[in-house]
């Protein structure tokens, strides 16, 4: 399966190293690659500019998001949420009809200081948004309610024994993604909550996530659903 990841940020970086760790080739997808390896700085955790990372990672890829989109069967929505519709639009439909889509976004409105509410909310979601702008696409909305880190190392955490959400319209999809979840990065405990509708309870769930950051002061924790 060939892989990309739209984001160069902290969490595309992440999921497209630990994909290239288990030798596989990934593709990640920029607007500009001009400007994504002219930039000079680094990030706020102190991180190296995105340039000296990909240097060190003979596997990755860096293309245009159109160009990284016709060599995948699989994309990672790695980007902000205020953004993905508009690089999908750029992108257009076409491009990905077909393929499976992770959807990693959360839809977190900052324009009025932390922590962030909601743009979208209750009767829709950035998910099923995703869903509308590529209706040839199998979207799949997961991975969004835990930091990037345990992402692709959930055993990081209480050995791995917590759980993770999926929601998406395609069933053949879901197959897909969970061997991705269990075979790639390691995740035990994957509940599936139906369609991309589903998506709702996911990204609503994000208020609670981001205070319970704030209350443990970091953002390594998750929840285990006890049946």
């Amino acid at each position: 399966m060939k892989i990309a990841v739209f984001g160069t940020g902290m969490v595309g970086k992440t999921i497209a190293d630990k994909i290239h760790s288990l030798g596989e080739p990934v593709t990640m997808g920029t607007r500009s690659m001009e400007k994504t390896m002219a930039a000079d700085e680094g990030d706020h955790d102190g991180n190296p500019p995105f340039s000296a990372w990909i240097a060190e990672r003979e596997g990755i890829r860096l293309a245009t998001y159109l160009d990284a989109a016709a060599v995948a069967d699989l994309v990672f929505l790695a980007l902000p949420g205020e953004v993905v519709l508009e690089v999908l639009k750029q992108i257009g439909p076409a491009a990905l009809a077909g393929k499976i889509i992770i959807d990693l976004t959360n839809p977190l409105d900052f324009s009025n200081g932390m922590p962030p509410t909601l743009s979208i909310v209750n009767d829709d979601s950035l998910g099923e948004r995703v869903q509308a702008a590529l209706p040839e696409s199998r979207v799949v909305k997961t991975l969004n309610s835990v930091t990037a880190s345990l992402m692709v190392s959930p055993g990081a955490l209480a050995d791995g024994d917590h759980s993770m959400f999926m929601a998406g319209n395609d069933t053949g999809a879901k197959a897909e993604v969970e061997k991705v979840l269990r075979g790639w990065f390691g995740w035990k405990d994957i509940i599936d909550l139906g369609d991309i509708g589903q998506a709702r309870g996911m990204e609503m769930y994000l208020p609670l996530w981001l205070r319970l950051w704030g209350a443990a002061g970091n953002a390594n924790f998750n929840i285990k659903i006890v049946r």
